[in-house]
C-alpha cells in the first residue's frame, strides 16, 4: 500500500532520467510559448478589430478622401484599413506628381495604385500569420513528443522489472501507468495550441475578407479619378461627393 501511494508525478519526475526530464523542458517551453502566442495575438485581434471598426465607420462617413488623409496625416495610422488608405493615398499623389521615375512605377496610374494595395494586403496577410506556424508546430508534435516519453518510460520500465524477476501486475502496472504522464502532458499541451490556432486563422480570414472587400471599394474611388480635394470628377466637369460614389 505503502509503495502504491508513492506513486504518481512526484515519484514519475523524481525517477525519470535525463531524457524524460529533457522531454519535459521541451514541452513545458512549447507550452509556455503557444499560450504566449494565443494570449497576445488574441488581444491583438480585439484591439485591431475594435480599430478597423472605428476607421471604417469614420471612412464612410467622411465627405471626401481630403478628410480621410488629413485624419490619417494627424493620428497615424494603427490598423490594416487605416494602412491601405495611407498607402494608396500616397500612391495616388505620388504618380500624379512624379509620374514614372522608376521600374517600381511603371505603368498606369491604375496599374501603379493595384501593385500597391496588393503589396500592403500581402504584408497585413503576412502580419496576421505571423505565429500561427509556431501554434500549428506545436499542436501537431506536442502528443508525438509526449507518446515518444511515455515509449521511453514504458521501456525502461519494463526492462527494471525484467531484471528483477517479478512480473506480478501491481509491479507492472504502477510504471507503466506513471509512463503514460507523458502522454498526457503531451495532449495537455498540444490541445490549447490547436484550438488557438484553429480561433486566430479563422478570425484573420474574416478580417482578410473584410480587408479584400474594402480594398476594391478604395481602388474603385480612386480609380474613377478621386481627387484628393473631395469629389469624383464627372464627364462633364463636375464633381460628385464622396458619399454619392457608391
Amino acid at each position: 500500500m505503502g509503495a502504491g501511494s508513492s506513486l504518481g508525478f512526484g515519484h514519475f519526475l523524481a525517477e525519470s532520467d535525463p531524457v524524460i526530464k529533457t522531454l519535459l523542458v521541451i514541452l513545458a517551453l512549447m507550452s509556455a510559448i503557444s499560450w504566449y502566442l494565443i494570449v497576445m495575438k488574441g488581444i491583438s485581434q480585439i484591439v485591431r478589430q475594435r480599430r478597423s471598426a472605428k476607421f471604417l465607420a469614420f471612412f464612410w462617413s467622411a465627405t471626401s478622401l481630403e478628410a480621410v488623409q488629413n485624419e490619417l496625416t494627424v493620428h497615424g495610422v494603427n490598423e490594416p484599413f487605416g494602412h491601405l488608405t495611407a498607402h494608396s493615398l500616397h500612391a495616388q499623389a505620388h504618380h500624379e506628381r512624379y509620374g514614372v521615375a522608376k521600374l517600381e512605377e511603371a505603368g498606369s496610374q491604375q496599374e501603379f495604385l493595384t501593385r500597391t494595395i496588393k503589396k500592403v494586403l500581402d504584408e497585413e496577410t503576412t502580419a496576421l500569420e505571423n505565429g500561427l506556424t509556431m501554434l500549428a508546430t506545436v499542436g501537431a508534435t506536442a502528443p508525438f513528443i509526449g507518446l515518444f516519453g511515455t515509449v521511453w518510460g514504458v521501456y525502461h520500465a519494463l526492462v527494471a522489472i525484467g531484471m528483477t524477476g517479478s512480473g506480478m501486475l501491481d509491479k507492472v502496472a504502477g510504471p507503466v501507468g506513471e509512463a503514460l504522464i507523458m502522454t498526457g502532458i503531451g495532449l495537455a499541451v498540444a490541445l490549447p495550441a490547436v484550438m488557438g490556432y484553429n480561433w486566430l486563422t479563422r478570425s484573420n480570414r474574416v478580417l482578410t475578407a473584410k480587408l479584400d472587400a474594402f480594398a476594391f471599394e478604395l481602388l474603385t474611388f480612386l480609380s474613377m479619378g478621386q481627387s484628393l480635394g473631395g469629389g469624383a470628377r464627372k464627364a462633364g466637369g463636375g464633381v460628385v461627393p464622396l458619399a454619392a460614389v457608391k
